[in-house]
């Protein structure tokens, strides 16, 4: 079970939230929540820039926070090659290869989903990550295909370079978030690494933990990772499914900002923390008015104040 790489969401702070929501929920110092995480994708040409210093800060992690794989996109194998060098030198357990972005700023630099159209580069561009990567495993996630299901023609494409494994999101590049994810055809793609030395992941509209575990048996699959259900339930990856009371709740989200101003400081706008308050505020009495209240918050301690003065939420 495992944490997507998902943009301005998945960085230190968040991915420590969601550790904490384990403890809190088994009242234990032990790790709890994901079995894997990943960071935030990093572009491999920024990385090989003038440009490095600033991207470097997006690959901080804590050592509670491993296993962590990195994901990188981009469309030049060379720079693949020296990122791969980079993950090993920063202590990342792996390798991950973004080949299913739909942004189209992504696409235009002939990465992320675009690759689907070109399989001979993405080819290419998992031989460097291997060569670069030393004893680290190499991974991709992707799609079904570009604008149509292409699972026989793309997934086996990338079975053959050895990959040790492979997450399929189950929609195609056309189809971005919408509609259902097609776990039938997350299944056939899994049974065609008949080997099985590529570990196969489905993603794609998993409701709850249980949802996962049946997703899994029932597709065949080696694991799950979960993307926008997290939004839904920080405590998502903890096995106590009780509903979690509104003090909870806002006590997590300030956990969450103050990890927030503490890793970033004047480096993130704080903006961005802002589409998490949904994430905590929900669910009771008064929450949809503290929300309000809480998007015009400019940092931790307009945050602070907020709370202080609200009577709903304690």
């Amino acid at each position: 079970m495992m944490l997507a790489p998902m943009a301005n969401v998945t960085d230190s702070p968040f991915r420590r939230v969601i550790i904490q929501c384990g403890r809190l929920a088994s009242s234990s110092t032990r790790r709890s929540g994901p079995d894997l995480f990943f960071n935030e994708f990093v572009s491999c040409d920024g990385l090989c820039s003038t440009g490095r210093d600033k991207l470097l800060k997006d690959l901080r992690f804590t050592k509670e926070e491993h296993p962590i794989i990195v994901q990188f996109f981009g469309s030049k194998p060379e720079n693949f090659y020296q990122c791969a060098q980079l993950a090993q030198e920063l202590g990342f357990d792996g390798i991950d290869i973004n080949m299913g972005c739909p942004d189209k700023s992504v696409e235009k630099q002939g990465a992320g989903a675009a690759l689907i159209k070109n399989p001979g580069l993405a080819q290419r561009i998992i031989s460097e990550t291997k060569r670069g990567a030393g004893n680290l495993p190499v991974s991709v996630k992707t799609r079904l295909g570009y604008n149509k299901v292409e699972i026989q023609e793309w997934i086996p494409a990338l079975l053959e370079t050895g990959l040790d494994a492979l997450t399929i999101h189950g929609r195609t590049r056309k189809e971005m978030s919408f509609g259902p994810a097609h776990w039938d055809l997350i299944g056939e793609a899994a049974h065609l690494t008949h080997s099985g030395d590529t570990l196969v992941v489905g993603n794609g509209d998993v409701l709850d933990l249980s949802d996962a575990y049946d997703k899994a048996r029932t597709y065949g699959l080696d694991g799950i990772m979960i993307g926008r259900g997290i939004f839904k339930n920080p405590w998502f990856f903890n096995s106590d499914a009780r509903e979690h009371t509104p003090k909870e709740k806002v006590g997590i989200m300030m956990e969450h900002v103050r990890l927030f101003t503490e890793f970033w400081g004047e480096g993130k706008h704080f903006d961005i923390m802002k589409r998490f308050f949904k994430v905590y505020v929900n669910g009771w009495d008064g929450a949809n008015d503290l929300r309000i209240k809480l998007m015009a918050a400019q940092n931790q301690s307009d945050v602070e104040d907020i709370i202080k003065s609200d009577s709903t939420a304690k």
